[in-house]
């Protein structure tokens, strides 16, 4: 089983964590390319066999200050709310590297990065990607509802195949270097869902947006969504997480 480190950030704005996140990503790679040189001068004999550098796999949580992102793919269109009312409103505005269009992130919506070094799983982007998805549906199972994939359509949905009814609940995207991960999903627990107005969400037209406490009706402490998240996490990676210390 191997290991992930974990570390819960708190609240920290975007750009921070986006720095840290590429910082760790950017590690992994000069280890990897390491150790490829390693592996050649070994196998040329001009170095004995050993252990090489092994590159570190984590998993970061934190809460974003309102924040929206747009994704590489993503379309301006999506944005349906001018700089100047995003600046009235307290609203930061950021175009990323992931993979998706348009989200946001803010107080109340779990938001987790991972960066792993694929090669040690499986090269396999889709699989990693259902996988994510799989520890939001087991998660939302504890809490008695029946989260769902939408054919074509990343993210954890309920009531995908009902026309009118479906609500996506968490939205993801990733980036991949090296097979080194970064940036992750976004869960709303208690998100205040009117900031997905001022969006076209993923610039999926005519569907909802919900939360955990929308769709259970009552409230529910974050830290033990997050609790729930961090084992599901393990179960579904096959991984023991070790918290790092600040």
């Amino acid at each position: 089983m191997q290991e992930v480190l974990f570390r819960d950030l708190g609240k920290v704005e975007y750009k921070q964590v986006w720095d840290y996140q590429e910082s760790l990503l950017q590690e992994n790679v000069r280890i990897k390319t390491e150790a490829k040189r390693l592996a050649e001068s070994v196998a040329a004999g001009e170095i004995p066999d050993g252990e090489g550098p092994f590159t570190a796999n984590y998993l970061l949580f934190v809460e974003h200050p309102p924040v929206y992102t747009l994704g590489k793919s993503g379309h301006m269109e999506n944005v349906l709310i001018d700089e100047d009312r995003m600046h009235q409103k307290g609203i930061q505005f950021f175009r990323t590297n992931r993979g998706g269009d348009i989200t946001f992130h803010g107080p109340g919506q779990i938001v987790g990065y991972p960066i792993l070094d694929l090669e040690r799983f499986y090269t396999d982007i889709g699989r990693y990607l259902r996988n994510l998805e799989e520890v939001i549906i087991l998660t939302m199972r504890t809490y008695g509802l029946q989260g769902d994939r939408s054919p074509g359509e990343t993210g954890v949905w309920l009531d995908p195949g009902v026309k009118g009814r479906e609500r996506k609940i968490c939205a993801i995207g990733v980036r991949c270097s090296r097979w080194i991960t970064m940036h992750g999903f976004a869960f709303n627990v208690s998100t205040d869902l009117d900031y997905f107005g001022n969006i076209v969400p993923c610039g999926i037209q005519d569907k909802q947006v919900t939360s955990l406490e929308k769709e259970l009706g009552r409230s529910v402490p974050l830290e033990a969504v997050k609790h729930e998240v961090r084992r599901r996490f393990e179960e579904v990676f096959d991984v023991a997480l070790r918290t790092l210390s600040e």
